[in-house]
């Protein structure tokens, strides 16, 4: 029964951007997540002296799920992640992952995949999140097409490469 006069809450809803970076591929890389909500935003980035491309987009996404995790999420948010690497969309939403996993971490060809240990971390934090009753929709967005979000993580992945390829340290 609704009430007349009364305004339903929409649902919060938590857009998660998240883009990786590397100066050279393989080489000093970087990554960065930015969460948006109606009201706020806040942005975390790190990287890695010697990594590759695929590695730092793929870290990106772990460390938003870790972030989420730590902040005891509420199963009545909506979380969208973005990302505009097809390697992590593709992996996870048509299932590769899973056929990965079930294979001893082999391929459809019976090679090595590629960043396992990033892999198996992904399926933690995933089933973790799993068993807490919620779910985060991934979504591959078209790089470098003017979203403001994915324009920033891009940014501050970029920033975080050079760091990494000047020795900075900021830890």
């Amino acid at each position: 029964m609704k009430k007349i006069g009364v305004k339903e809450e929409e649902p919060l809803k938590v857009r998660i951007f998240t883009d990786g970076a590397c100066s050279e591929n393989p080489g000093p890389g970087g990554w960065a997540v930015v969460f948006n909500t109606a009201s706020k935003c806040l942005t975390i980035s790190g990287n890695e002296k010697m990594t590759t491309n695929n590695r730092m987009e793929l870290k990106a996404v772990i460390e938003a799920f870790k972030k989420v995790l730590s902040k005891k999420p509420k199963t009545d948010v909506e979380y969208e992640l973005y990302s505009d690497s097809a390697y992590v969309v593709n992996s996870i939403n048509n299932g590769w992952i899973d056929k990965w996993q079930q294979n001893n971490w082999k391929t459809t060809k019976n090679d090595d995949v590629k960043n396992k240990d990033l892999w198996e971390q992904f399926v933690f934090l995933r089933n973790k999140a799993k068993s807490l009753g919620f779910y985060i929709k991934i979504i591959k967005i078209k790089g470098h097409a003017g979203n403001t979000f994915n324009e920033l993580v891009d940014k501050l992945a970029k920033e975080e490469s050079l760091k990494a390829k000047e020795g900075v340290d900021y830890d």
